[in-house]
């Protein structure tokens, strides 16, 4: 029979302990809002005892949100219990989660308590959370690091005590899979209380070696039912282990877990960007699962594969996670194939000549650009494929201008195969380049419109030029568009004369 994870989230107190990520309780009530709707089977809302806003907070989650338990984090204090429960009392799933620190550098250094001591306070402390609460979980703190006999003894009487759930925590990402996993063994065998009473084995694991989602599925697999974690991976130090990461990798490969969670998973992205937007904490592009990156494909051989099936290159698709498509990125490693996919898409169908066109010339914006866009695409087909022939075409612009220097320009236009040259000043390097080219094509019309505009986002962004020449009564449009705007202006500027001149010859 398939297993059930649990799916723990510490997103509201682990996570919020990531520096910079604090959090109001009217925030907090947001995320929590999310979580219940992501389906999480538990929402550690805070740490009660910590300051009276977390109070707050955890007792307004408990009063409002349904569904989840509502737990609170508190010390293995009589005053941290209490606190602890005043606030989950209002939820119809109140939980306490209580903790203490077992391996031997954290009793010696920290708690400067023996290892007796800290067996007798994990076990009263338990019982008295146990007394006022129906779901208690405990934490040996630093587990990974602490003494397994030690580890046995201390879950064997917190269980004795009445916790329904024992976390095993790596505290400080210390272990690795094998490790954990072992460890995870080790505990279930050596407590029979776990399957006499059907405890829940929880792990808890850190990101300080990168190995936080690798520990807490090795864990799964080793017999562990519950597994804490954070949105986007975020907490103390390097972080939690990812809820998305997790939840993904036990979904994508239910065959290999034989498990499966709770989550609604078509909630993730949309709570990784709510989470994101609210602590300030930015999700890295080629962050597994919700990253900008995690479902875009650039390489051409990628594309083809992924335009032919998309499995041939991903393993879930972007719907599961609540994202509406993959995104084929256009960029200098596309081939002719995704181009051509994504122009038909846009309403062009191009014959083979036109096609070449079109790639040679976004092969160019693409050595200039990131990202080529829709609009870099119009100006490409614009301007390589609907075309008129060209008298004229561009060879080179070069422009001397500054706040002392008369503007100059030195335009090279080829005409029937050779090259002529002009030198002009004008007003500015634009109006420089336009009587460069007036003096070279001998056209003189009136210029009645000049525009200019950004086609996309950034300082690598294309400059598009749209300009209006008139001859008698007849208005002739030019379309220009390139990195540098001088050039796209020069190349506006002639592509409405090329119009002019085709059209009086066809005349």
């Amino acid at each position: 029979m398939t297993r059930t994870i649990k799916i723990f989230d510490t997103t509201l107190r682990d996570g919020e302990q990531c520096p910079g990520a604090s959090l109001n309780p009217e925030e907090k009530l947001e995320i929590a809002r999310q979580l219940a709707k992501l389906n999480v089977d538990v929402i550690e809302a805070g740490f009660a005892i910590a300051s009276q806003g977390d109070f707050e907070a955890i007792k307004t989650i408990a009063q409002q949100i349904k569904g989840p338990a509502i737990c609170s984090l508190a010390r293995c204090k009589k005053e941290d219990i209490m606190r602890a429960w005043d606030a989950v009392s209002y939820s119809d799933k109140p939980m306490i989660h209580a903790f203490l620190a077992t391996s031997p550098v954290h009793m010696a250094k920290k708690l400067k308590m023996t290892p007796a001591q800290v067996l007798k306070a994990a076990q009263e402390m338990v019982a008295l959370a146990a007394s006022l609460c129906p779901f208690v979980e405990f934490s040996p703190e630093d587990a990974g690091r602490s003494e397994h006999k030690f580890l046995y003894k201390v879950v064997a009487a917190v269980i004795e005590a009445g916790a329904k759930t024992v976390n095993i925590p790596d505290t400080v990402g210390y272990t690795t899979p094998w490790e954990f996993a072992q460890l995870i063994e080790n505990v279930i065998q050596n407590v029979p209380a776990i399957k006499k009473k059907n405890i829940i084995i929880s792990v808890h694991v850190h990101n300080d070696l990168g190995l936080a989602v690798a520990n807490s599925l090795a864990a799964v697999k080793a017999g562990a039912n519950q597994v804490e974690c954070t949105i986007n991976g975020i907490g103390e130090r390097a972080g939690n282990a990812s809820l998305e990461e997790v939840v993904m990798g036990i979904n994508t490969r239910k065959s290999f877990f034989d498990c499966k969670t709770n989550i609604k998973t078509k909630e993730i992205y949309k709570t990784s960007r709510l989470v994101s937007n609210l602590t300030g904490m930015m999700v890295q592009p080629n962050k597994a699962i919700v990253g900008a990156n995690a479902f875009a494909h650039e390489a051409g051989i990628h594309q083809h594969g992924m335009l032919q099936d998309r499995t041939t290159y991903e393993i879930m698709k972007p719907e599961d996670i609540g994202l509406t498509e993959s995104k084929i990125v256009l960029g200098k490693h596309s081939g002719r194939f995704a181009l051509q996919k994504k122009l038909k898409e846009m309403g062009y169908a191009l014959d083979k000549e036109g096609l070449e066109k079109a790639y040679q010339r976004f092969l160019t914006i693409a050595d200039k650009k990131k990202d080529v866009s829709e609009r870099d695409l119009e100006i490409i087909v614009a301007e390589e494929v609907y075309v008129v022939p060209e008298d004229y075409t561009i060879e080179s612009i070069e422009i001397n201008s500054g706040t002392k220097t008369i503007p100059e320009a030195t335009v090279t236009l080829l005409y029937q195969g050779k090259a002529i040259k002009k030198v002009a000043n004008g007003a500015g390097p634009v109006d420089a380049v336009y009587k460069a080219i007036e003096q070279l094509t001998k056209v003189k019309a009136a210029l009645v419109d000049y525009s200019i505009q950004a086609i996309t986002g950034g300082t690598d962004a294309l400059g598009e030029v749209i300009v209006r020449i008139k001859d008698k009564d007849k208005i002739y449009v030019g379309h220009g568009a390139d990195t540098d705007v001088i050039v796209a202006s020069g190349k506006a500027y002639l592509a409405a004369i090329n119009r002019l001149l085709y059209a009086t010859t066809q005349r």
